[in-house]
């Protein structure tokens, strides 16, 4: 059945839900672990001029072809080109979210676990020495909390676009915001954490190399949501009076801004728990349900701290699973023209298969592994490593050598809407892009294998 394709209600709706797609867990666990460890101010620096120049052209492109077309990926694609080859890429742009979300619901159902902990006083609990791995090993429990996220996410899908995703992200985003600048705050004035606030934003040029360049790329490159598929679909519900170029600088800001605040939170809790150990400092899952629990354990006021933290955590999860959800239904409801309820519940069905893998695979499935990996992991690195920058790769092929990049400048200059940086965009779509996406593949295919360290 044909149905009525849903859109944002206006520019801040727009923004507000491409932001929350791309503030994530990556903000949190990931961009303060790289920003220490690969120079600080150096590191946010460069990070900052690749959002600006990377980062900016792959927004403006996805955001304008779906917008053009109207359509999610898959259709996009088709719109513009019959080769097979092109077309493979819009379908790989649409299969990453269905893989992704999955596992990272199980993620989501680990962060409602600790909240929930905190929330009943049990701090000193989740503090413990192997509480972690005990929760992710107990099937029952892990799987429980996976659900429980999984319908929280498909709930606000039902509501549809502007009903459910802009509305959620209405609320959640300035909640966000807030409850980082006051996790902040006193995160910073604790004592000792001066040392992790100079480790984190002054300039440290003996930590400065080339792989400060690629961890910045690659943590912008994910952070940004770019080759997921989800842009494409959020900019076919983006209305024709609304301007690309504005709304992108917008959420290249929101989400840079809220990665420099998840330094502040967490690097200096840090350094002032470990008496300024930064080998303190993990990167992943032990980061954040691990050693962050040990730090507000040691604090004042650890508990109302820690639920401060866990629900900004769950909003940024949640703001980023329903992005990943909706740009897999609306491919459903395209390519197959099944109703958001169909397409919904299917999808549904199978973040519950798929994302069991990865909520077992600590547990009853631990001893099944694909290519030496535990099925969260493995989803995580296919999607990641492997099929995003090709997505990206073809993305640039379809701007600059089909669709033109002339007719992506009409998209975004529509209305009398500016364009400032055209001559940036079309530099980088044609030539460094490409580049860029494919240094992004060779270092992260290297990183999961333990070729490099990132």
């Amino acid at each position: 059945m044909d149905h009525k394709r849903g859109s944002f209600s206006g520019k801040i709706g727009f923004v507000l839900s491409a932001a929350g797609a791309s503030v994530g867990l990556g903000n949190i666990w990931r961009f303060p672990y790289l920003a220490a460890k690969y120079g600080g101010a150096i590191f946010l620096l460069v990070y900052i001029i690749l959002a600006m120049t990377f980062g900016y052209t792959m927004i403006i492109a996805e955001t304008s072809i779906g917008r053009m077309t109207g359509k999610s990926p898959v259709g996009a694609y088709k719109s513009f080109s019959d080769k097979p080859a092109l077309r493979v890429g819009g379908w790989i742009n649409a299969i990453i979210p269905i893989l992704i979300v999955p596992y990272y619901s199980v993620i989501g159902g680990w962060v409602i676990k600790y909240l929930a902990e905190y929330l009943m006083g049990k701090a000193h609990l989740v503090a413990e020495d192997g509480y972690f791995s005990s929760f992710i090993s107990n099937g029952v429990s892990s799987e429980l909390c996976f659900l429980v996220f999984t319908a929280m996410t498909l709930a606000i899908i039902f509501a549809g676009v502007e009903n459910g995703i802009e509305r959620v992200s209405k609320i959640m985003m300035p909640i966000l915001v807030v409850l980082s600048l006051i996790i902040a705050v006193y995160s910073v004035t604790r004592p000792g954490a001066l040392e992790g606030v100079k480790y984190f934003l002054v300039p440290n040029l003996d930590n400065f190399s080339w792989m400060t360049v690629v961890s910045a790329m690659g943590q912008m490159f994910y952070s940004l949501s770019i080759a997921m598929g989800i842009l494409i679909t959020f900019g076919s519900y983006m209305k024709k009076d609304v301007p690309i170029e504005s709304s992108t600088r917008n959420v290249e800001v929101f989400d840079t801004a809220i990665a420099i605040m998840a330094g502040l939170m967490i690097i200096p809790a840090v350094f002032a728990f470990s008496g300024g150990d930064p080998s303190a400092l993990k990167a992943g899952p032990s980061l954040m349900f691990i050693t962050i629990p040990k730090v507000f354990d040691s604090m004042g006021f650890g508990t109302v701290i820690g639920i401060a933290f866990f629900l900004l955590v769950l909003f940024a999860a949640l703001t980023s699973s329903i992005a990943l959800t909706e740009s897999a239904v609306s491919t459903l409801q395209d390519e197959l023209h099944w109703s958001r309820k169909k397409a919904t519940s299917i999808m549904g069905v199978s973040m519950v298969l798929l994302g069991s893998l990865s909520s077992l695979g600590y547990g009853p499935l631990a001893n099944v592994t694909v290519i030496g990996m535990q099925f969260l992991d493995f989803f995580d690195f296919l999607t990641n490593s492997v099929m995003m920058p090709i997505a990206a790769i073809a993305s640039c092929i379809l701007v600059s050598r089909v669709i033109g990049v002339d007719r992506i400048a009409d998209e975004v200059t529509l209305n009398g809407a500016p364009f400032r940086r055209r001559k940036v965009f079309n530099a980088m779509i044609r030539f460094l892009c490409p580049f860029f996406a494919a240094i992004i593949l060779i270092s992260s295919i290297a990183s999961a294998f333990g070729w490099i360290s990132m």
